[in-house]
C-alpha cells in the first residue's frame, strides 16, 4: 500500500478520536455522558441512527447482492420505513415520560425489577457478541484488501489480531472520553466519509466501463439488474416483497423500538418531536443509501462484462476486488478510512450503549445511594470494559469457521425481536406480569432459535417469530397467573389496571 494512502487511515483514525475527546470534554454527570444533556440537534441523531445501523460488512456485500442478482434488496426498506413510523408514534412516547437513560427502565415500571434486568443481560451478552463479531470481519476484510495490494499471500500470525486491538482501543479511547457526545459527532463524521467513499468509487467505476451509464443503464436493464419488486409468496426468500413489507417492519422495530443502541440516540436529542423526526428521516437516508451501494453492484457486473479480473471475485468480495483493482492512490486510503468508519460507528454505539444499560439497570437499583461522581467514574470504566470484551470476541472469532461466525451474527440479530415481544406484551396485556414476560420470552427464544436453525426461514422473519411467540405465551400464562395491577407501558393510558 502506498504510503499516502496509509496517511489518510492514520490521520482519519487519529482525527477521530482527537475529534471525539474533544467534542465530549464538556459532558458532566450522567446525564452528559449517556445522553450529552438531551441537547443534540435532530439532523445529528438522524445521520447517528444511519451510521450506527451501517456496517463494514454492509458496505462491502450489498454491492455483492445486486452483482449476483438484482435491486430486490431494496425491498427491505418499505418496512423499515414503516417500522419507524410505528416506533415513533407509540413506543417513543414512553422513553419520553419522565427521565431514563435506557430502553428497559420502562419494563421495569410495567412487569418489575427482574424483567428489566432479564431484558438488560439479553442486550448486553447479544450487542457484545454482535459488535465483537462485526469488529472481527472488518478488521478481516481490511487485512486481506492490504495484504492484496502487497502482491504477497495472506500470511498467518498477529496481523487479525493487531487489526482488531488497533481499532478496538482507538474506538474505546473516543468514547471513553466523551461519552455519546463523541459517538454522535463522529458518527456524523464517519457518514459522510463513507457515503463519500461509495461516491468517489462509484464515479470511478462509471468512468471504467466503455460508454459510462449509458452502458449500466442498459446492459443492467438487459439483465435484470434493476428489478425490485418479487412478489412471490415464498418464505425462505429473504428478499421478496412480503418479507420486506412484514417481516423487516418487524425487525425493524425489534432493532430500532426497544434495542438500548438506538433508543439512547432518542433520549440524547432536543425533545420528543426531534427524537421523532429524526428516527423516520432515517428511513428514507437508508433506502437511498442502500440505492447506492445496490447501483454500485450493477455497475461492477457490467463492468466484468467488459473486462473481467484475471480471478472473479467470491460472495461478498465483489466490491473489495474493485477497491483493489481500480481506485488510485488517495482515493485507496479514503476508501478504507471508510471502511473503518463504519465499524467504530457501530461498536462506539454499543459501547456507549452496554455501559448505560449496565449502570442503569444492573447497578443502580442494587446501589441507589450511590454518589453520581462515581457513577460517571464507574460508566467510564465499563465503557472500557466492554470495549476489551468485544475486543475478545472478535479475536477468539479468528478460530471459528465461518458458518459459526454467520450463525451468531443472525442470533444477536432476532433477539431483538423477544425483546420486542416483551414490550408488546406489555401494551396488549392488562394482566401479564412477571411470570408471564420471564415464560414467554423463553418460549421466543426456544421458538426463533428453532426457526433460524431448523428450518429454511428467510432472517427477516425471525423477529415475527419471537415477538409473536413472547406475546401468544405471555398472554396464555396471564390467564393462569394473572398479575397484580401495574401502570402499563402506553403512556396515553395511565390508568392503573
Amino acid at each position: 500500500m502506498h504510503p499516502f494512502d496509509l496517511g489518510v487511515i492514520v490521520v482519519y483514525i487519529i482525527g477521530c478520536t482527537a475529534l471525539g475527546a474533544w467534542l465530549g470534554s464538556g459532558s458532566k454527570g450522567l446525564k452528559g455522558y449517556f445522553l450529552g444533556e438531551s441537547n443534540i440537534p435532530g439532523w445529528a441523531v438522524m445521520i447517528s441512527i444511519v451510521a450506527t445501523e451501517t456496517s463494514a460488512v454492509t458496505f462491502l456485500s450489498v454491492p455483492g447482492i445486486a452483482y449476483r442478482g438484482n435491486m430486490t434488496f431494496l425491498q427491505l426498506a418499505i418496512g423499515y420505513i414503516l417500522a419507524r413510523f410505528f416506533v415513533a408514534i407509540v413506543l417513543l412516547p414512553a422513553y419520553f415520560k419522565g427521565e431514563i437513560f435506557t430502553a428497559y427502565q420502562v419494563l421495569q415500571e410495567r412487569f418489575g425489577g427482574a424483567t428489566q434486568k432479564a431484558a438488560s443481560v439479553l442486550f448486553l451478552v447479544t450487542r457484545t457478541v454482535a459488535s465483537g463479531l462485526r469488529l472481527f470481519l472488518a478488521a478481516k476484510v481490511l487485512r486481506q484488501m492490504y495484504l492484496a495490494t502487497q502482491g504477497y499471500p495472506v500470511p498467518s500470525g498477529w496481523e487479525m489480531p493487531g487489526a482488531i486491538i488497533t481499532i478496538g482501543l482507538f474506538t474505546i479511547g473516543y468514547t471513553y472520553l466523551g461519552g455519546i457526545k463523541a459517538v454522535v459527532w463522529t458518527d456524523v463524521l464517519q457518514f459522510f466519509i463513507y457515503i463519500l467513499g461509495g461516491i468517489v468509487a462509484l464515479a470511478i467505476l462509471v468512468g471504467e466501463v466503455p460508454g459510462g451509464w449509458t452502458t449500466i443503464l442498459k446492459e443492467g436493464m438487459a439483465a435484470n439488474k434493476f428489478r425490485v419488486f418479487d412478489f412471490t409468496p415464498d418464505l425462505t426468500i429473504a428478499y421478496g416483497f412480503w418479507a420486506g413489507l412484514i417481516g423487516a417492519l418487524v425487525l425493524d422495530t425489534g432493532s430500532h423500538g426497544v434495542d438500548q443502541m438506538m433508543v439512547q440516540r432518542y433520549l440524547s436529542a432536543r425533545s420528543q418531536r426531534e427524537a421523532a423526526w429524526a428516527l423516520i428521516a432515517s428511513g428514507g437516508v437508508i433506502l437511498l443509501q442502500f440505492a447506492l451501494f445496490l447501483v454500485i453492484g450493477v455497475g461492477l457486473f457490467v463492468l466484468y462484462q467488459h473486462s473481467p479480473p484475471p480471478v472473479l471475485p467470491t460472495k461478498d468480495e465483489e466490491f473489495a476486488s474493485f477497491i483493489i483493482r481500480y481506485l488510485p492512490t488517495g482515493v485507496l486510503g479514503l476508501v478504507i478510512a471508510a471502511i473503518l468508519s463504519v465499524t467504530m460507528s457501530t461498536v462506539s454505539g454499543a459501547l456507549s450503549a452496554s455501559a448505560s444499560s449496565t449502570v442503569n439497570d444492573l447497578y443502580r437499583p442494587l446501589f441507589p445511594k450511590t454518589e453520581e461522581r462515581n457513577l460517571l467514574r464507574l460508566s467510564k470504566g465499563l465503557t472500557a470494559f466492554w470495549g476489551i470484551v468485544q475486543i475478545g470476541v472478535a479475536i477468539a472469532a479468528i478460530s471459528l469457521e465461518k458458518a459459526v461466525v454467520d450463525n451468531a451474527l443472525a442470533v444477536a440479530g432476532f433477539v431483538t425481536g423477544i425483546l420486542l415481544g416483551l414490550f408488546l406484551l406489555g401494551l396488549v396485556s392488562r394482566s401479564a406480569g412477571q411470570a408471564s414476560a420471564f415464560i414467554g420470552m423463553l418460549a421466543g427464544l426456544v421458538a426463533v432459535s428453532f426457526a433460524a436453525f431448523g428450518t429454511k426461514l428467510a432472517y427477516p422473519w425471525y423477529a415475527l417469530v419471537g415477538s409473536t411467540t413472547v406475546v401468544a405465551v405471555g398472554m396464555a400464562v396471564s390467564l393462569v397467573m394473572p398479575a397484580a395491577p401495574r401502570k402499563i407501558i402506553d403512556p396515553n393510558l395511565q390508568n392503573e389496571i
